[in-house]
């Protein structure tokens, strides 16, 4: 394998800027990865071979005239397909929006080609970002690098595995119940869900209003933190963006020290359910941060156990409603507009082809929380169990600096093994939900290895609302901690690099 690929975007950045390397021969490098092993991982719905190269030949000329443009010009991202890119095909992988391509882009795409950076195509994800495997996906599922006939995690399987299988240095990804923190657990990289608000939603296609979160996908650290501080802050174009300044978090993330640090372990977020071996590699990863210098105490957040079921009436709430804009009427797929059929009739027809089987089971569940007479009854209460879970974090706040829990109750499971049992998928997103609910930041980390499946596991950090740098410092901690034990990246493990496949 090219070793430009296994190069941290940070490392990419320093070399593209001081002239030893070009923007495009490393774009080259990446799209000759992607040809070489994406039809086994089909990470990418699309692949932006051509603008690719073009920008970054227009970055290296930028570079050549003496023009600095920031640590990531002229990295490759890869980019999930619900961000809106003006001359890219946007479907949320859904029949719905096949061939759409948006006129606009996102303000978090504006930003990223703002900064330099190369969009490699765009990732593969569960439909409207309703699944928690990628296997929702209109256009098949993405296989986790690590075991091929295993998940890649959801709804953000494309960019966690494009990441893991050394096809792009950095991705971005949405998070509304763990779909930047899931798939980064079970691939072994690092995902980050940003305080709700401090990422513009603007150009993205919404799924949960008051729920997605824009963040960062990487494979180390210091790469989300300068992603996340590329893309952060208030945009005009998204009235729930805060116009605050970002936490340092890049400073967090080189900081990488824990010393004095009271870390809150959640009691409510492990046993019954949880696969021993997550649960031993987390308790481990716990110890080597109390050797590291860190104040470990146990943290019960009672109403955590509600978050699940109490989500999963919000959420559909928010789909239902979202979802009602794709009409047959305004644009995307159109079926039986030849003149004979009503307008009722189009959109009756257009709407039972174009949404998947999840897509309508929450469209159903959301369309009749919200209904007449059952509103109060469970919309209503959810929202009432919503606060109280922003209350059981505002109490731990008062004795920690963070939260920490494993990330997924299991790791990456079969292809098929949960499509037929909804509720054993909605139980992937246990850990991360709560940190949604509250809006609060929250990431994933790779901890190790199981040692039954030999599968990643990962530990989920959680701070209060606009302290995502507390998020980037234990990362930061954990990952120097990993590497010094391991002697090497955790990714270096994956059996491809390794000769096992």
């Amino acid at each position: 394998m090219n070793e430009l690929l296994t190069l941290t975007a940070a490392e990419l950045g320093k070399r593209i800027a001081a002239r030893q390397i070009s923007s495009e021969e490393v774009t080259r490098a990446h799209l000759d990865r992607i040809d070489d092993v994406d039809g086994d991982i089909r990470a990418f719905l699309l692949v932006n071979h051509d603008g690719a190269l073009d920008t970054a030949r227009r970055i290296d000329a930028r570079i050549a005239d003496g023009e600095y443009l920031g640590p990531l010009a002229g990295v490759p991202l890869a980019v999930k397909d619900l961000f809106c890119a003006k001359g890219l095909a946007t479907t949320a992988s859904s029949r719905m929006l096949e061939g759409w391509v948006p006129p606009y882009d996102s303000t978090i795409v504006t930003r990223c080609k703002d900064a330099g950076m190369v969009i490699l195509g765009k990732t593969n994800l569960d439909e409207f970002a309703m699944g928690s495997s990628t296997e929702t996906s209109a256009f098949g599922p993405t296989h986790n690098p690590w075991d091929l006939e295993r998940v890649p995690g959801g709804s953000g399987g494309g960019s966690a595995a494009s990441l893991a299988s050394f096809q792009a240095p950095l991705a971005l990804g949405t998070d509304t119940g763990g779909s930047i923190r899931q798939p980064g657990a079970v691939t072994g990289t690092v995902g980050i869900k940003p305080t709700y608000g401090s990422t513009s939603r603007y150009g993205v296609i919404a799924m949960a209003s008051s729920l997605d979160t824009p963040g960062p996908c990487a494979r180390t650290v210091l790469d989300a933190a300068l992603l996340h501080e590329a893309i952060a802050g208030h945009d005009a174009m998204d009235q729930t963006t805060i116009d605050q300044p970002t936490p340092t978090v890049v400073e967090a993330a080189r900081q990488a020290d824990v010393t004095g640090m009271r870390v809150g372990v959640v009691t409510e977020l492990a046993g019954d359910g949880y696969d021993p071996q997550v649960e031993a590699r987390f308790h481990e990863a716990v110890e080597m941060l109390t050797d590291a210098g860190a104040e470990v105490v146990e943290v019960s957040c009672p109403n955590f156990d509600l978050a699940l079921p109490a989500y999963y009436l919000i959420q559909p709430a928010e789909v239902s409603s979202n979802l009602a804009r794709y009409d047959a009427m305004r644009y995307g797929l159109r079926i039986n507009d030849d003149g004979e059929h009503s307008a009722e009739q189009v959109m009756r027809a257009t709407r039972g082809a174009g949404f998947g089987a999840e897509a309508k089971r929450r469209i159903m569940l959301g369309t009749y929380a919200l209904s007449a007479g059952y509103y109060d009854a469970y919309y209503g209460s959810a929202q009432k169990v919503r606060t109280l879970i922003q209350r059981d974090f505002e109490k731990a706040w008062q004795t920690c600096d963070v939260l920490v829990s494993p990330a997924t109750p299991t790791t990456a499971f079969r292809l098929g093994e949960r499509t037929a049992d909804p509720m054993a998928m909605y139980r992937s997103d246990l850990c991360t939900i709560p940190a949604n609910m509250a809006g609060g930041p929250a990431g994933s980390f790779p901890i190790g290895l199981s040692g039954a499946d030999g599968m990643p596991v990962g530990m989920q950090v959680m701070a209060p609302v606009m302290a995502d740098d507390r998020v980037y410092r234990v990362g930061a901690a954990l990952e120097r901690l990993l590497n010094e034990k391991w002697g090497a990246p955790l990714l270096a493990k994956v059996p491809e690099l390794r000769g096992e496949r």
